[in-house]
């Protein structure tokens, strides 16, 4: 391998950048799950280089960083969590200043997004082990349809997880309140990515629709 050029280093020279690039990646993600999934790679490939030139504290000390990551991997995934959510109005002070507080990173996603008190309205707040990880917020049914005014999750809880509590279990509180569409429109690509991983599918209009059925 080491004979191997490419641009006029060794190839594992080049491993070894490849490496320390995917960990550096991985300390820039937000996401538990996914932080530990990069850290996983990148330290899985910085223990075959070190084996690979002989620097064994750098080959054991990453073998050792791989069996962390897959025991925390593991802890993240099949840990059972308590999920829940309760209904709030729009002057909760809860409420205000979670939006206050996570602006920022709200219009990352949905940049038009500006809570404007009205009773056409409902809200939910979603809690995940008694700690906030998201809120909903959507227009009350007209002809069975509600429109997302607001769906986020918190960064530290954005692995799919609460997304998925929320659309298929607030369902029947949906049918409850005569709601058996939602309907969001969206021109942000992370947002869309998550409207289409929780079953919303583009219609003619280039709207996201999810029907409950």
């Amino acid at each position: 391998m080491d004979n191997i050029i490419v641009l006029g280093l060794p190839i594992v020279e080049w491993i070894g950048y490849t490496a320390s690039l995917i960990v550096l990646i991985s300390l820039s993600l937000s996401s538990l799950v996914n932080l530990r999934i990069y850290n996983l790679i990148g330290a899985a490939i910085f223990s075959f280089y070190g084996f690979y030139i002989g620097a064994l504290p750098v080959g054991i000390m990453n073998m050792a960083i791989c069996l962390f990551n897959i025991y925390y991997l593991r802890l993240l995934l099949f840990k059972k969590e308590k999920f829940d959510f309760f209904e709030t109005h729009d002057n909760d002070p809860l409420l205000l200043n979670f939006l206050k507080y996570y602006k920022r990173d709200i219009s990352k996603f949905i940049p038009e997004f500006e809570l404007q008190p009205t009773k056409d309205t409902f809200i939910l707040i979603a809690l995940r082990d008694m700690n906030v990880a998201g809120i909903f917020i959507g227009t009350k049914p007209n002809n069975g349809t509600s429109e997302v005014i607001l769906d986020y999750v918190t960064p530290e809880y954005r692995d799919n997880k609460t997304g998925k509590f929320l659309f298929k279990n607030f369902k029947d509180g949906c049918l409850q309140k005569n709601i058996h569409q939602l309907t969001c429109s969206s021109s942000t690509p992370g947002h869309i990515k998550y409207l289409n991983r929780n079953g919303f599918s583009k219609d003619a209009n280039n709207n996201y629709i999810l029907t409950f059925k």
